[in-house]
């Protein structure tokens, strides 16, 4: 069997997984690799604060190394990029965070990118993260919807706040591309995209499509090898 994108969605909630897993499904191509969605089923219901974060990098780096065989990448489903650079030196295999990734696309994009947050006290993470990644200057706002994981099952109600947001991110803040800023929102990328005509990455999309890009032309697996 071919070696696979391993794309981990470190919460346990299996409708997390089954939206990343749609998401992902135009990047499976003809001659692969294949590309499989997978729940860590030590993580929390959601990633909602620092601690929950740094709570799952020992399960995720245990099972990167029990999966690295048959792994040709992996890919670490969730906006706080928990453990990423742990991963990368427990695995020869190329790893990618969903956040970095989508940031990164972003600005290809765009010139100002607005982050839309599952919650308000997501905010100062992502803020840490994005003024560690040298772009803090070319962030628009990054913005809460104020609904927590399991919430975002709600399709009408998640889709208004985003939606909301999203035009908040838009004329207040001059953000002209927006990144979705957690894996359960994969789902409304498209309708949201419409609604407010501005580009919308959906981050897990951009990780695994960098991470196709990796192994199809044999790019080294650890940045600087």
């Amino acid at each position: 069997m071919p070696q696979a994108i391993l794309v981990i969605n470190p919460n346990s909630t299996e409708a997390v997984t089954r939206a990343i897993d749609a998401a992902v499904e135009p990047l499976r191509l003809p001659g692969g690799p294949p590309i499989t969605a997978l729940t860590l089923p030590e993580g929390p219901p959601g990633i909602e604060s620092q601690g929950d974060a740094d709570g799952v990098i020992m399960p995720l780096l245990r099972l990167i190394r029990e999966r690295e065989r048959e792994a040709a990448a992996f890919v670490i489903a969730c906006f706080s990029d928990p453990g990423l650079h742990a991963a990368r030196e427990a695995t020869e295999k190329p790893v990618l965070g969903i956040a970095e990734c989508g940031i990164l696309w972003a600005l290809t994009l765009g010139h100002r990118f607005g982050v839309i947050a599952i919650l308000a006290r997501s905010v100062p993470r992502h803020l840490r993260y994005i003024a560690a990644m040298g772009v803090k200057d070319r962030l628009a706002a990054d913005l809460p919807i104020e609904l927590g994981v399991a919430a975002l099952a709600d399709e009408r109600a998640t889709l208004r706040r985003l939606i909301e947001v999203g035009r908040a991110l838009r004329d207040r803040h001059g953000a002209d591309v927006l990144v979705l800023g957690c894996a359960g929102m994969a789902r409304y990328r498209g309708a949201l995209e419409e609604a407010v005509c501005l580009p919308v990455v959906e981050p897990t999309q951009a990780a695994v499509a960098m991470a196709l890009g990796r192994v199809r032309l044999g790019w080294p697996s650890r940045p600087g090898d």
